[in-house]
């Protein structure tokens, strides 16, 4: 019954504080604490995602329950025993585990509001290790498509919508259900591409604080799903998405911040930031579906409400945008583009550097000519304006927001751009740098010989503004104040839900 990588000779100090024997209860199982021993017994339930209705169903899964989480902690999970009945036939089954120490369960810790820093890198460690040897294969990356999550988005609101109205505010919960399928509408190339990185696998799949364990010799991660393989096969970072939801909700965002940074450079995973915040507001939400249903310890708390509330917080980050930022020469585009870039993270492409390189030119070497000449023909204009557009496409497909800095002036180019937003389910957004002419003009004197890849001097720039045709749509930025304000008011007209304060979660009382 005892694995053979087991070391029980050291045994866990439980405090002599913790009572010899105690009862906790799940939605589908008792577990019943004795000594130093742990017994779960899986209730005769049918909850719709799970069916212990039987004992035959009941042992599967135990044993199943003990084959999975064998993988991450090999000495807790003992094996399976057998209640037998008076007459000596067979009453049900139990798992069979080592009792942890409560006083080292990280939900424990983050309560209390003890360092869990190295705690948070040992276990990013102990999970991209884990994941780098976890099963893969096309029957895993089944689960690992855009259809699929869509699909368990799907039943978790159809579980949860009965409860709209008393549990979950109503614009609330509609807010999010219109949120995930705009995320979800264009990008299925993502979640593709998350396939071919071997990034699908046979993970845990309900990472949760109050299953991990922080022992000196390692953490010990108990509790996999065990009911339902497709619930286990998932994408990585949804598997780490869980750990830091959960970690916000106890009150702690910094540690699910630094959870998913050090795991993501551990793991060499290129997640972009909207599909880690998706996942986290996917986790959020399945948590207050099933905080809604009967016998749980959540069941007549607020937490429903709170969690629908930070699943939407996460699904505002999860927004792809495209950013055209735009105007004549020498009114500070370029700069405000790489300034909102470099703030948010996000990739910025320069129709400046894209001619030159379509034109097998290093960026910062001179090409001038009169306007409409050289590498600044219409037939030139036309492909640069093309190729920054098919490059922005892809990589808002891919999840990635996009900054498009390039003058702008003409409708039809911004229609192309208003396109590739609708077609990759994006937020667009236009702004119109302006300058007065003077100012602009000596901006570019001042930067001609410089390394910047633009060509433009103020003749161009007069040419440019005389037939820049009307902006309606545009937010016009005035860029004479410095550079770091207006990307500062930029970004709050792009992202409000972050620079409007709001309540943060509050750290959950001590156990």
């Amino acid at each position: 019954m005892v694995p053979e990588t087991a070391s029980l000779e050291a045994t866990v100090d439980l405090g002599t504080s913790t009572p010899y024997a105690e009862v906790r209860e799940t939605h589908s199982a008792v577990v019943f604490l004795v000594g130093d021993r742990a017994y779960k017994l899986k209730k005769p339930v049918d909850l719709g995602f799970l069916d212990f209705s039987t004992r035959t169903a009941r042992r599967e899964v135990l044993h199943r329950e003990l084959e999975l989480n064998r993988r991450l902690a090999p000495d807790v999970y003992l094996g399976v025993s057998d209640v037998l009945d008076v007459d000596g036939g067979p009453g049900d089954h139990l798992l069979v585990m080592r009792r942890m120490p409560v006083l080292r369960r990280l939900a424990h810790l983050v309560r209390t509001g003890a360092d869990v820093d190295e705690v948070v890198d040992d276990l990013a460690r102990t999970m991209a290790t884990f994941h780098g040897r976890c099963a893969r294969g096309p029957h895993i990356d089944s689960s690992g498509t855009r259809d699929a999550l869509w699909a368990r988005w799907q039943a978790n609101t159809a579980r949860a919508r009965p409860f709209v109205g008393t549990r979950f505010d109503a614009t609330l919960f509609e807010a999010v259900q219109r949120l995930v399928e705009r995320y979800l509408a264009g990008r299925e190339a993502l979640f593709d591409d998350r396939i071919r990185r071997g990034a699908v696998v046979d993970g845990h799949g309900d990472l949760l604080a109050e299953d991990i364990f922080c022992l000196d010799d390692g953490p010990r991660i108990l509790d996999c799903i065990e009911f339902d393989d497709s619930l286990r096969h998932l994408d990585q970072m949804d598997d780490m998405a869980c750990l830091a939801m959960d970690l916000e909700r106890l009150g702690s965002p910094e540690a699910a911040t630094r959870l998913l940074g050090a795991y993501a450079s551990l793991a060499g995973d290129p997640a972009p930031a909207t599909l880690v915040h998706h996942y986290v507001a996917y986790r959020a939400f399945m948590r207050a579906m099933v905080a809604c249903l009967p016998h749980g310890p959540e069941h007549r708390t607020a937490a429903p409400a709170r969690l629908l509330s930070l699943a939407h917080q996460h699904l505002e980050e999860s927004r792809v945008s495209l950013v055209l930022v735009g105007g004549p020469p020498g009114t500070g585009k370029s700069t405000v583009a790489a300034g909102l870039a470099d703030e948010l993270g996000w990739t910025v492409l320069s129709s400046d550097r894209i001619r030159k390189e379509l034109a097998g030119i290093p960026a910062e070497e001179h090409a001038p000519a009169a306007m409409g000449q050289g590498i600044y023909t219409p037939e030139w204009t036309e492909r640069t304006y093309a190729e920054m557009l098919h490059r922005a496409e892809s990589l808002l497909a891919l999840g990635e927001c996009v900054v498009l800095d390039a003058t702008w002036g003409e409708e039809r180019r911004r229609t192309a751009a208003a396109a590739v937003a609708s077609r990759t389910s994006s937020e667009l957004t236009q702004v119109r740098c302006d300058l007065p002419s003077d100012v602009a003009t000596a901006r570019l004197t001042e930067r001609q010989g410089g390394r910047d890849p633009s060509d433009a001097d103020g003749e161009i720039a007069r040419g440019l503004g005389a037939c820049f045709e009307p902006w309606p749509q545009a937010w016009r930025a005035d860029t004479l104040p410095p550079p770091e304000s207006v990307v500062a008011r930029l970004r709050h007209r792009l992202q409000p839900w972050r620079t409007t304060p709001h309540l943060a979660l509050p750290r959950l009382p001590a156990d």
